[in-house]
């Protein structure tokens, strides 16, 4: 097995822990921390379509927040758990419009399933899938939603193109995710992980705009927001040496297009 299937088997045992109640153990964190609900400025209560027991505090952003979502439109989810951000967008969309959400852990796509049925939202569907390879066809969305995802997918590059593949043209993406500004020590970026999660993935905002801008898109950062480490796990992890810069790691929302 390659280190990039390790990784994906990795995530779905601890994303399977979340819908289980699997106890794992805390340096099995992958977005799968209390803490990462910190992450969300505000929360997510008050949004309309809102359905607490879809919502897991995986987030790190609300993406619908940012993607001006249309009656009619088809939205597709990447990572939708267990549905959180899809039947908010589906409240957007309408009767008339449909949502999509796509993930690779059977647990989240039964729990997305349970609640959609319970709420009887005829317009979302639930698919199991990598979003390297996603299930859905080329040019038949309009957008695009992410949420603290694609920094655990090790090839960003296929992900963006798959992205791209499959939007309409002129077709839009609003995505939230972990990103760092400046070089993160090694022990200083394990220790993050073990704190919070969705760290060891995150690649340098930078890079991360530049590979999406590389794909074909036309990208702006809607927001961002500095994820404060605790001061008591940066000074436990350095053992007394000194950063030569402040540890940066941050929750941005991106918005871009796709050329019509």
């Amino acid at each position: 097995m390659d280190t990039d299937e390790r990784t994906k088997d990795f995530i779905r045992e601890r994303y399977a822990s979340v819908v289980t109640g699997k106890s794992l153990p805390v340096s099995a964190s992958c977005c799968a921390s209390s803490e990462l609900s910190s992450f969300v400025e505000g929360g997510y209560e008050g949004q309309p379509g809102y359905v607490k027991e879809a919502d897991f505090a995986l987030g790190c952003g609300i993406p619908t927040a940012s993607a001006s979502l249309q009656p009619g439109e088809t939205v597709l989810d990447l990572g939708s758990g267990a549905g959180n951000d899809a039947f908010i967008a589906a409240k957007s969309v309408g009767p008339t419009g449909r949502v999509i959400g796509v993930d690779m852990t059977p647990e989240m796509i039964s729990k997305a399933r349970a609640n959609a049925a319970k709420l009887g939202a005829g317009n979302v569907e639930f698919r199991l899938g990598e979003i390297e390879a996603l299930p859905v066809e080329s040019g038949t969305v309009d957008v695009v939603i992410s949420n603290c995802v694609l920094n655990l997918v090790p090839n960003k590059g296929k992900a963006f193109a798959e992205i791209h593949r499959v939007l309409k043209p002129g077709g839009r993406f609003s995505v939230s995710d972990i990103v760092l500004d400046g070089e993160l020590p090694e022990a200083v970026r394990k220790s993050a992980e073990l704190w919070a999660g969705c760290v060891s993935g995150a690649m340098q905002k930078e890079a991360y705009l530049g590979l999406a801008r590389e794909t074909g898109f036309e990208v702006v950062v809607e927001k961002e927001r500095r994820i404060e480490i605790p001061e008591e796990i940066v000074t436990a992890a350095l053992s007394g040496a000194v950063l030569a810069e402040p540890v940066r790691i941050l929750s941005v929302t991106i918005a871009a297009r796709k050329a019509a």
